[in-house]
Order: structure tokens, then sequence, then C-alpha cells
């Protein structure tokens, strides 16, 4: 059988074809163009646009059995009641709501509620603030249907105003308990369920429209699984759907997602609680990770340079300086948009070289930190698969199974969360009984030594320090 899985990433439109019986598949990706110069905001049809030709140019005339759609979490646009859209398609990147929860965040009653409702911080990541923002600006929330990209792809593929829990659960809407919008939310906003996408199960599929087939070349009515966000699809292609295995991806920014089977929330609100499509999600993200050693590079004018060219000049691993990578605001654990990055316990001995390796380790601290709250109230995984760009140095990789003292499971697949829709498919049809059996082969293993433990352990009780007390 042949599975094409299209996803609107926050960057490109991606589609891949997997073929069930060789267990292979092709990729294509291309960068989105025609959007606006603020690269938070995007425009709904154009994105759309680039996954239906990217995902034509793939197949190339050839047929499928079925498509499975993939996007982010925490994206929001208004559309009419003949569903044009009326606004841009607001991104989880998009902060036009943090002076909003600022004020929000005063009140933490109204902080606890929220998060022990939802799953989700007062954050201004979160498409429930951003309507409360919309709403501020002078918009009518009452006349307009309310969706993301996921949900209006999945209407213009299928003719259905349909969503998944999975991407319905990073929008700051669903109570995490109930698996349904939550009603005091809904009137705080002053809007109807009507106006929302439908609630959909994760195996439902719908078929897609004349027009989209023609515009993909496809049969009419090949069915289509609605979007389910990227992180929890990659969740599924992991192999991480079954509880106790964790997700680990350091790239631009950083992600620990641990696959639990009930809601999972702290009492003082740290990590979130969103669904993949077929559990629920304990996690954390964090703002600076690769990008913060980009910043680095390019301020110091090492930008050309490798990782392994950077590392050679580290000799002192014991004495470096405290970096804080809160360049780019705080997610987790602290959710504080104002929070700045930057050197502390800076000494005339150190140089460009122990800078770098503070960066490196204020990066993983950060996720650390955000791992021991997940540990505390879901236990340690008994997996960790590993990811991203983090693995282009064998280095910093080594570094961070020796701070989490835990071995790391990598996979090569570059491309997890389309693979997960391909495996969600797979079920669907009949090709495999449940996504929870997949289990994606890995390719080697990080390893941490042992002798390092108290090393970085030391080490981090610094960063701990530094983050509590910006000194």
């Amino acid at each position: 059988m042949e599975i094409l899985v299209l996803e609107a990433s926050t960057t490109s439109a991606k589609a891949m074809l997997y073929h069930t019986a060789e267990q292979s598949f092709e990729v294509k990706v291309r960068a989105y163009t025609g959007n606006y110069e603020d690269v938070s905001i995007h425009d709904a049809e154009n994105v759309y646009q680039h996954m239906i030709a990217v995902g034509r140019e793939l197949l190339n005339g050839r047929q499928v059995d079925m498509i499975a759609l993939s996007g982010t979490w925490h994206s929001l646009l208004l559309c009419d009641r003949g569903m044009t859209p009326v606004t841009p398609v607001y991104l989880w990147s998009y902060t036009g709501a943090a002076q909003i929860c600022k004020a929000l965040r005063q009140d933490q009653d109204y902080v606890r509620r929220f998060y022990q409702k939802t799953g989700c911080m007062v954050n201004a990541v979160y498409p429930f603030f951003k309507l409360l923002l919309l709403k501020e600006k002078g918009y009518d929330l009452t006349q307009h249907y309310i969706l993301g990209q996921g949900s209006y792809n999945n209407y213009r593929m299928t003719g259905r105003r349909v969503n998944t829990a999975c991407i319905a659960s990073g929008s700051g809407l669903l109570n995490t308990w109930k698996g349904a919008f939550d009603p005091d939310l809904l009137a705080e906003l002053g809007i109807q369920e009507e106006q929302l996408s439908a609630l959909v199960p994760y195996n439902s599929t719908f078929p897609i429209t004349q027009e989209a087939a023609q515009a993909l070349g496809v049969r009419p009515g090949t069915p289509v699984i609605p979007s389910n966000s990227d992180g929890g699809l990659n969740q599924v292609g992991a192999g991480a759907v079954a509880e106790g295995i964790m997700t680990f991806s350091v790239g631009t920014s950083g992600a620990i997602r641990l696959t639990t089977g009930k809601p999972v929330l702290p009492e003082e609100p740290s990590t979130w609680c969103y669904r993949s499509p077929k559990n629920w999600l304990s996690g954390a993200a964090t703002n600076g990770c690769c990008n913060c050693l980009d910043w680095y590079k390019g301020q110091m004018g090492l930008s050309r340079m490798s990782y392994v060219e950077l590392e050679k000049g580290i000799t002192d691993r014991e004495n470096t300086p405290v970096f804080l990578p809160f360049l780019f605001g705080e997610r987790c654990p602290g959710w504080n948009d104002e929070r700045e990055g930057g050197f502390l316990r800076v000494l005339p001995r150190h140089g460009l070289s122990d800078l770098y390796l503070a960066v490196q380790e204020g990066v993983l601290f950060n996720i650390y930190h955000c791992y021991q709250i997940l540990a505390q109230v879901n236990g340690r995984p008994r997996h960790i698969r590993f990811s991203g760009g983090i693995l282009h140095s064998e280095s910093w990789s080594q570094m961070c199974a020796d701070i989490f003292q835990q071995e790391l499971e990598v996979n090569e697949n570059e491309h997890g969360s389309l693979l997960g829709g391909a495996v969600l498919a797979m079920e669907l049809l009949g090709v495999i009984d449940d996504a929870c059996a997949y289990d994606a082969e890995v390719s080697r293993v990080i390893r941490p030594d042992p002798a390092r433990a108290e090393l970085y352990q030391r080490k981090f009780q610094r960063y701990l320090e530094c983050y509590q007390t910006g000194r």
C-alpha cells in the first residue's frame, strides 16, 4: 500500500510517500515563499497551496491508499462564515498577547485554574490568549469561525471543519481531563462551540474533495486523516507512544515529551500536558538551543567554524562561566516572556572556548531543569529517543548523556513526524494492529560516563543559583 503524508510545518511544506511493502519512503521539502515579512504570521491559503504543490511534485501521478496530515500546535486564524480567512495565521512564535498574559499572571489562582484545566500555561504561545488579543483589537469573535492552520488544511482537503484532540490540546481551549472544549473558557471569550472545528477521534478519516484531489493528482474520495501535530506524530514515528518512553530533541529550540496514560500536571505550573494521537504527553519546551550557539558564533565572528573546530580549544571543563539560554525569552519551566539571557560568573581567565562551552552547558541545563520536574511527577523514563541538530556535535551529544546520566537512543531518520503520520495510516489501513506497537529502529546509543556525573551535578547547582538569583 502507498501512504502520502503532508505536513505544514513552521517554515516549510513537506511530503512523504511511504511504501508499506518495502517499508521505505521518499521525502520532498519546500520552503515557504509569499508569506509575510514577520515570520511569526503566515497566509493560510499560501501555506495550503505550498503543501499541495510539494505533494503533487512528489507523487508525480502515482496514486495512494490514504493521506495523513500533519501541522504544528498553537496556530490561530479567523475565517468568515464563508470560510475565507480574515486574519493571518498567528503561529506559536507570535507573542502579540504577551502583555495580556503578563497582566493575567498577576492572579495566581487564575493561572493555576487555567493550567489544571487545560495543561497549558498563561502564555502568549496559546490560541486562547491570541483570541483575547484579537477581541481587544476590535474583532467581533462571535461573527467568525475559529481555526488553526491544521484545521484550515482539513477543511480545504475534505470540506469538513474538523479538528483532532491532538491539535486542540495545544490551544488552551480544551479541558484535558474531559477531552472536550471547556464551556467556562468559551464563555470568557464570548464564543460558541459551533464556531470551533468539531473534535473527531484520531482514527477518523474523510474523503478528499474533487477539487483537492485534482490539485494533488489523486483519486477523488481517497481517505484523509485530519491534521495531528508534528510533535504528537513525532512521538508515534519515534516508537515512543508506549508509556515510559521519552523523546528528546535539541534543535533550534528544545523539547522533551513523555508518553503517559492519563493527564499529568505538577501542582506548580511548569511543564505542559497535551495529547498525541494515541495518548497524553507530559512535556516541556525551551526557546534557546542551537539558536543560542548560532548567536554566539555570529557575535564572535565564528559563524563559519564547525562544531569540531570550535571544540578543539576546550581543555578546562571544570571552571566555566554560567550561561542562561533565555535570549529569546523563557518557556519551560518558568514561562517568563521577559526573562533575559546571558553570561554570569565570567572571570578574566575565561576565553572564547570557555564561553562557548558555557553556552552548550546552559542550553542543556535548561532542559535538564525541565526534565527533573517531569521525572518527579512521572518517574524516570525507560527509554529516551534522541534527535536534533545537536547530533552534529559528538562532544555536545556526549555532554547531554553525561548530564542526564541516561542512555540516549538515536534514530537517524530526520522526518519523525512524517513517519508518524505514515504509521498512524498503517494502523487505520490494517497494515499494523496498533501504532503503539511500532518501534523505530535505534541506530546507535550514546552512553553516559558515570565519572562525569558528580561534575555536572555540581555545575547544574551553580546554574540553578544563577537562574534563581540572576547572579
